[in-house]
């Protein structure tokens, strides 16, 4: 009997999906465990695994497709005995349509040896990672062999290529865009499809500045203890760890949330929910969009700890290999540019939570300290507040508090 191989729902909020990639093709062995396809949900492309052994019979749904219900067929696996004439196609899925994808233009690598990983002559499997780094870099993957599982091309078979070929690239010339478009204003551009986590960030923080009554509240701190801690600490590590100073601001932001819980809340329309720990979102750019890992209970983790959990959430997070739970609630967010040379800027708030701190560029300037003046690294730091369950004082309260951790960063280690 033939098995159905359905969209399957990757986060208990998924209600639909992008099929963004096949990696097996009709006719294909498979074995359960094997990774089939790669989803787009709505904030990570995930590898989807086979929980049955079988051929692939048939493909109903063509990578590419977005807007695929969780449940809906996508292909149909063939059992032992069975042939092409057992499949039984069912109805198209409905809701779903192609997304167009832009063509990259082809990239020639001098002598390099083609080697497809595939039985398909115009397949080549590659993990997502592995494809980003080959786009970013030029190279094709044709010239690539694979390391992995079935010849599967991973991120060191790609790192191998580029330092192998790269004085071999040639680097296309240009040639007019044939997706160039005009504007009613003779303006010309191309279109870049949006991807589902653009979409569902788009929407959400457009209903978060319409929804929520939003205030900010903006303070200095002086940073130069924080920076003669961190350079210590980092002296005296030998290059086992290196701590940022976002690191250490994570960390003042949870241990702020502790002292005040006040402030560590969000609004539902029955009750203003308290949460008992510090899980802190951390603002993560992405080539898909932004997205917000979490440190859960981060007032209990050490400056060490914190800074090896957020390394490793950043590098997924880019990848597309958080797990849902990893991206998913969080009490409070962070949001730094100040690595970017931002002063100060006021950040939409992450609902459902109630607050969310931007941080701003530490810079020189001058200070009036027991009445003279002085220069100081100094840091912008803006709270945005749902107003509907922090109110005014609550938020400049803990500010305070924030502020107090920071400039005297010992404190957060008793």
């Amino acid at each position: 009997m033939t098995i159905n191989i359905t969209m399957p729902a990757l986060s208990p909020t998924m209600t639909d999906g992008t099929l963004a990639k096949w990696l097996v093709a009709e006719g294909d062995t498979i074995e359960s465990g094997d990774v089939i396809a790669e989803i787009e949900t709505d904030k990570a492309t995930m590898e989807v695994e086979a929980v049955d052994d079988g051929v692939v019979g048939k493909i109903l749904v063509a990578e590419g497709t977005e807007n695929v219900p969780v449940n809906d067929v996508i292909a149909i696996l063939l059992e032992d005995g069975e042939d092409a004439s057992c499949v039984v196609t069912p109805s198209k899925v409905e809701g779903s349509k192609p997304v167009s994808k832009e063509k990259s233009p082809e990239v020639v690598v001098a002598n390099a040896p083609v080697t497809l990983n595939d039985n398909n002559s115009d397949r080549i499997f590659a993990s997502p990672l592995a494809r980003r780094i080959a786009k970013d870099k030029g190279l094709d993957l044709a010239g690539i062999k694979g390391s992995g599982p079935r010849g599967r091309i991973v991120k060191a078979d790609v790192e191998k290529g580029v330092a192998s070929h790269k004085s071999q690239v040639v680097k296309p010339a240009e040639t007019n865009n044939s997706d160039m478009k005009i504007n009613i204003y003779g303006m010309a551009y191309t279109e870049l499809p949006n991807n589902n986590i653009r979409k569902v960030v788009a929407k959400r923080l457009t209903e978060s500045k319409q929804d929520v009554p939003h205030f900010y509240l903006t303070i200095e701190c002086i940073l130069d203890e924080l920076l003669a801690a961190r350079k210590n600490i980092n002296d005296k590590a030998n290059g086992a760890y290196k701590l940022s100073v976002n690191d250490f601001i994570i960390k003042a932001s949870a241990m702020a949330l502790k002292t005040y819980p006040e402030a560590n809340v969000s609004w539902s329309d029955d009750a203003i929910f308290q949460y008992l720990k510090a899980d802190i979102s951390v603002a993560v750019s992405t080539p898909n969009g932004l997205i917000t890992p979490i440190v859960k209970a981060a007032e209990d983790k050490g400056l060490k700890d914190i800074s090896a959990e957020v390394k490793d959430l950043a590098g997924r997070a880019r990848e597309g290999k958080l797990k849902p739970e990893e991206f998913q609630g969080g009490s409070f967010t962070v949001s730094n540019l100040g690595m970017f040379g931002v002063k100060e800027f006021a950040a939409i708030i992450n609902p459902p939570q109630g607050c969310i701190l931007a941080i701003g560029a530490g810079e020189p300037r001058p200070v009036v300290i027991d009445g003279k003046i002085e220069i100081r690294t100094v840091m912008n730091c803006t709270l945005s507040v749902d107003h509907r369950c922090v109110d005014g004082a609550v938020g400049a309260e803990y500010l305070k508090i924030f502020k107090q951790y920071i400039e005297n960063p010992v404190s957060m280690l008793v």
